[in-house]
């Protein structure tokens, strides 16, 4: 009789499986996902205090705001290869480590040009933060869960661009231990030690398999890109557009271009540039991007738009100013929630309803600039807002999901960088645009005159987006 027995050697070994993200690690995640976008738009009400405590000229206000947007969105890009090279985790443990000291600095500053380094250096915290988010959710979760995901995501940074308005007209209102403006870079400090506390127990180390290095020359090169067309866009008024920002503009496009040809050449010298240009074949991501442009420069212009003429023109107060877009955050919101289950039933046509449904939600609030003019606050806004506030839920999450629904797990990181760029760099877009067009209407048009005119112009994208929402995959995995 012959015995056998099975052994097991050290090559039999099954592979580790897949890191998984948990529900307590999605809710740290995109926790540290509404930080950046919150802190993007918490000082819109806080200039004014800023200005008057800290005796700043209204260019240095510009560079508080253009400062933070400006690193941002130059650095995002290499955060997600940095993600990708050295671990996802690692990242974002030391992003939002950076993120709470650079707040504390904010919080603390005691002149203006002290808060507007200390902006600079948060908006690079956040730049190393949050493409690990994105990228963590695209390698640690798979199917329904991250469809869901990556709905939450989107319903999390647009509710946070609202709710950074509205919270910081209360905190600057409420001046907390006399801390005034302050409170709102401040707050960040208790929330990021509960997020560090989470992200060490809850956060899967996630990293492409194929590290690949960074790209020196791509990287100088889309910093100068963005740096060329960002900076006298957000500069240029304040500063009565010197000979600079005309020159600065015009190498723009020689730049953009210098970029391109050296990604390409070192796509096809089989080196990895900082943004692959094969990444854009993607049909998804390509007009999903595009689509990323005018929505957000809209949603930014309009954030900034409302906030200056409901306290300077409306004479409202900072909670005031924050308080009437209450209903736009709330119906967001619950909108937001339904987005999987409306995709699912009816594809990416959901986009197109949400353009045409926010259009009409921002004609209510441009006929009610026009005739409570200056009786304009919450109850006025109300019915637009709702409204607009249901349109906007339908689009955003939707697509953010669609940009990155054919990415690579091996690309998470450059492609969440790339997508979160674009609209980082959208979002400046409609600040500078929207924002310097209302300003320079209002003096000669008055506040009344300079608000409709602006939000027409932005109920033009509304269309823009529509239309270009007709070209996405009419479904999504």
């Amino acid at each position: 009789m012959v015995v056998t027995t099975e052994t097991t050697t050290p090559h039999s070994v099954r592979p580790a499986a897949p890191p998984e993200l948990s529900g307590l690690g999605l809710f740290t995640v995109l926790l540290a996902a509404a930080l950046p976008l919150i802190d993007f738009f918490i000082v819109n009400v806080a200039l004014p205090t800023i200005g008057a405590d800290l005796a700043a000229s209204e260019s240095v206000l510009e560079l508080v705001v253009a400062g933070y947007g400006l690193a941002y969105a130059v650095l995002l890009v290499l955060g997600g290869r940095l993600g990708d090279l050295f671990g996802r985790r690692r990242l974002f443990l030391g992003g939002m480590l950076a993120f709470g000291l650079t707040s504390l600095a904010c919080g603390l500053a005691p002149t203006a040009w002290a808060l507007v380094a200390a902006r600079v250096a948060q908006g690079a915290a956040s730049a190393a933060m949050l493409p690990q988010v994105l990228a963590t959710i695209q390698s640690a979760t798979a199917g329904p869960r991250r469809a869901r995901a990556m709905g939450l995501y989107g319903a999390t940074a647009g509710l946070a661009m609202v709710a950074g308005q509205i919270l910081g007209g209360v905190l600057v209102a409420a001046d907390i231990a006399g801390t005034s403006w302050r409170a709102a870079f401040l707050v960040n400090v208790p929330v990021v030690l509960l997020g560090l506390f989470l992200a060490a127990r809850t956060v899967p180390e996630t990293r492409s398999p194929r590290p690949e290095p960074v790209d020196g020359p791509g990287t100088v090169l889309l910093a100068a890109t963005l740096l060329a067309l960002l900076v006298p866009l957000t500069e240029g008024r304040a500063a009565g557009w010197p000979l600079w920002t005309w020159l600065s503009l015009a190498a723009f496009p020689f730049l953009a271009w210098a970029f391109f040809a050296v990604e390409r050449r070192a796509d096809r010298g089989g080196r990895t540039p900082l943004v692959p240009p094969s990444l854009f074949q993607l049909v998804s991501l390509r007009r999903g991007l595009l689509l990323i442009l005018p929505f957000s420069m809209g949603f930014a212009g309009f954030m900034f738009v409302i906030a200056v003429a409901l306290q300077e023109g409306a004479g409202r107060s900072p909670v005031q100013a924050g308080l009437a877009l209450v209903p736009l955050a709330v119906t967001f919101l619950f909108t937001s929630m339904a987005g999987p289950r409306l995709i699912a039933r009816h594809g990416t046509r959901v986009v197109t309803a949400g353009a045409l449904i926010q259009g009409v939600g921002l004609g209510l609030m441009i006929l009610a600039a026009h005739s409570s003019w200056p009786d304009l606050g919450l109850l006025p806004l109300l019915p637009g807002g709702a409204i607009a506030g249901v349109g906007q839920a339908l689009q955003l999450p939707v697509v953010f999901r669609i940009v990155l629904s054919e990415v690579p797990p091996a690309r998470a990181g450059v492609g969440s960088g790339v997508m979160v760029t674009t609209q980082q760099v959208s979002l400046a877009l409609g600040v500078a645009t929207l924002g310097t067009l209302f300003l320079a209407l209002a003096p000669g048009m008055g506040m009344r005159d300079a608000l409709v005119t602006t939000l027409l112009v932005q109920l033009a994208g509304v269309a823009l987006t529509g239309v270009l929402s007709l070209r996405l995959p009419r479904t999504i995995d």
